[in-house]
């Protein structure tokens, strides 16, 4: 069984939680989200706590057993708090600027890349970068905010591909914290 699934979601104040079934309605400051679970799963709401409970000890329920209690604490958590990638800008001349809502990326083609957000997600360009480590090529970061957490990291993916890092100069877009190994160009030929 799983570890994750037994443990209960707690429930912030300012939070709304109503269960149907298997559908569960989370609503907080930030939004509304709604999920329909599997039938296998057992959702109850008690003490202002939510557990997951299943009866059946198949494969496929206990897979969905602590999937289902994460995604809970996804949706409360992202009612409550939202969620949040940033990304790194990082390159010579390139730069990220915002248009109304949509984010404008300016990476090294010959036009600027526009990117509309879907509904739910909001684009934050932050240009006062810390020069404190010297000339890193650190030039801006983009904030992808939202309270889907799926939702959010496919976005910030799809914001990433736009220009992946060069694995030989370390420019382009990539995530905050990501390591990017750095491989050294041709050698001349020896002898």
């Amino acid at each position: 069984m799983s570890r994750i699934g037994k443990l209960p979601v707690t429930i912030p104040e300012k939070v709304e939680v109503d269960i149907q079934g298997t559908t569960v309605k989370v609503k907080g400051p930030k939004g509304q989200l709604e999920w329909t679970f599997a039938p296998e799963m057992i959702i109850e709401k008690a003490d202002n706590q939510v557990v997951v409970k299943i009866e059946s000890e198949e494969k496929r329920v206990r897979s969905l057993f602590g999937t289902t209690r994460s995604l809970i604490q996804n949706m409360v958590t992202g009612v409550h708090d939202g969620f949040q990638k940033i990304i790194e800008v990082r390159g010579v001349g390139y730069r990220a600027e915002m248009n109304g809502d949509n984010l404008v990326l300016h990476v090294g083609y010959s036009h600027p890349v526009e990117m509309t957000p879907p509904q739910g997600i909001s684009f934050e360009v932050d240009s006062k970068v810390p020069r404190a480590s010297g000339s890193d090529g650190l030039n801006c970061y983009v904030h992808v905010n939202g309270i889907d957490k799926a939702l959010v990291g496919q976005i910030a993916s799809d914001v990433r591909k736009v220009r992946p890092p060069n694995v030989y100069k370390g420019k382009g877009l990539r995530y905050k914290g990501e390591y990017v190994k750095i491989l050294p160009g041709k050698a001349g030929k020896v002898g």
